[in-house]
């Protein structure tokens, strides 16, 4: 879509409003909304201005002012908005020089884009996210206070069964680690995942599957169809807006953490991958699991740097919760087909070579997916352009294997801070075609520790009561 069809899209619809949405560093969008009567064509040249300085991540006091500049070409109407609204991404650039802005996570997926051509390698990298997500009936939490800090999770699925009333409560309860595909009464949000998947689906977004997860709690997960790596994750972006308004509406709240649940599986984001050149897959092959040679040096790659992909795969410090062996979290760095024990999997398809791809298992849906996806493809790359052999498939399950045998096998890092010292020392490959900057590797590695680690460091937990307070 150019600028003119978006401006059409608006006027068809008699839109009242446009709203201008772009992504933070850490990953969670912001938006500003204008009057309709501002929508023309020169809008997408020119842009709004906005306070940099007041967005995590980005500009100082003395330098505040940024520039948004919508993408014509994610121009959707928005169907949670009381009035017609046009809904358009933006990327962010520097309204003195109007070059992009360097902790952009939209430019940073762009320059990815651009340099997977420059290779030569390939001209395409498509990703296809899973991104789970729990539903809960009501959460309180808080942290603010010196004396006190706590939160409270419940639903009308949990395996918990808390008493609370439901006007009645009726059982039909989840129980831990058996949520996968059970039919209602137990499966409760199965027309609420039908009304996100119809939303999701008349935005223009491909819907392949919707079905309850493992854990109890309300774990759901709606698969999308693959998409360019740019235009995935403006899709991904928009799934999660879907999902959590669409929830709201029913009085009942999403979230896209990890591991909000103690002793139940967690919430991982499987991102299937593959490369195409001139329109032709290059991942299918005679290799292992119907793989290229090509395909087998890219899994190298991906699990050569893991330690530091984590970082942008794995930011949060509740991203660890999850990647702990007993719950089906990836923690183990090895390939296999069908293996879902296996960091990378890849998936049994058809004969044909246009359907093989490779399955990343490790990410969580907490990953600002610009950068993620980015991290992941250069990753990849490096894997081709310097034949990284990813050693011998694993295909047994590896939550069997003996301590003898799983000491032979590298594994995740173990915490945020772990996965940031990780980056530090392993971030060259991130830099090659600009696509990383050391500024904006900078300023993620600081974000994370003073914003993120240090303030948890500093607080005790509910648990660390039990343990410590007749020490």
């Amino acid at each position: 879509m150019k600028a003119k069809e978006a401006v059409e899209l608006g006027l068809k619809h008699d839109v009242k409003f446009v709203d201008l949405k772009f992504i933070d560093f850490p990953g969670v969008w912001q938006h500003t909304t204008l009057p309709a009567a501002r929508l023309n064509e020169a809008l997408f040249e020119d842009g709004i201005a906005f306070d940099g300085s007041s967005i995590r991540g980005w500009q100082p006091i003395n330098a505040s002012d940024m520039l948004m500049i919508p993408d014509p070409e994610s121009a959707k109407i928005d169907p949670f908005f009381a009035h017609p609204t046009l809904s358009i991404v933006c990327s962010v650039y520097d309204p003195i020089t109007k070059q992009p802005y360097s902790r952009d996570p939209r430019h940073i997926a762009r320059k990815a884009e651009a340099y997977l051509k420059q290779t030569g390698i390939a001209d395409t990298a498509y990703m296809g996210p899973e991104a789970e997500f729990f539903v809960f009936d009501d959460v309180r939490f808080d942290h603010s206070k010196p004396n006190e800090g706590y939160y409270h999770l419940d639903s009308v699925e949990g395996a918990w069964n808390s008493g609370r009333e439901e006007f009645p409560n009726l059982g039909y309860k989840t129980r831990h680690k058996e949520g996968y595909f059970p039919v209602p009464p137990t499966d409760t949000l199965a027309d609420l995942r039908m009304e996100m998947m119809l939303a999701l689906q008349a935005s223009g977004i491909e819907v392949e599957v919707g079905h309850h997860e493992v854990a109890s709690g309300g774990q759901c997960e709606i698969g999308m169809k693959f998409n360019r790596l740019l235009p995935c994750a403006d899709q991904l972006m928009w799934f999660k807006y879907v999902v959590k308004n669409v929830a709201r509406k029913h009085g009942k709240t999403a979230t896209f953490m990890p591991k909000p649940l103690f002793g139940d599986n967690g919430s991982g984001m499987h991102v299937h991958q593959s490369l195409w050149k001139e329109g032709k897959p290059l991942f299918g092959g005679d290799g292992y699991a119907g793989l290229s040679e090509l395909a087998l040096h890219y899994i190298g790659g991906i699990i050569k740097h893991a330690k530091s992909l984590a970082a942008f795969t794995n930011p949060t410090t509740n991203s660890y919760r999850r990647l702990v062996p007993g719950f089906e979290a990836p923690v183990n760095l090895a390939y296999s087909s069908r293996n879902c024990s296996a960091s990378v999997r890849i998936p049994i398809t058809g004969p044909s070579p246009k359907t093989r791809r490779i399955e990343v298992r490790f990410p969580d849906p907490s990953a600002n997916p610009y950068l993620a996806f980015a991290a992941m493809m250069m990753a990849g790359l490096d894997g081709i352009q310097n034949k990284i052999d990813p050693g011998d498939p694993l295909d047994k399950d590896i939550y069997a294997l003996s301590p003898e045998e799983l000491s032979t096998v590298p594994h995740m890092p173990g915490s945020l801070e772990e996965a940031l010292e990780s980056l530090e020392n392993d971030h060259e490959y991130l830099l090659r075609g600009d696509v990383f900057t050391k500024d904006a590797l900078h300023e993620w590695l600081d974000y994370k520790k003073t914003k993120e680690l240090n303030p948890i460091r500093m607080r005790p937990t509910p648990h660390e009561f039990v343990l410590y307070f007749d020490i």
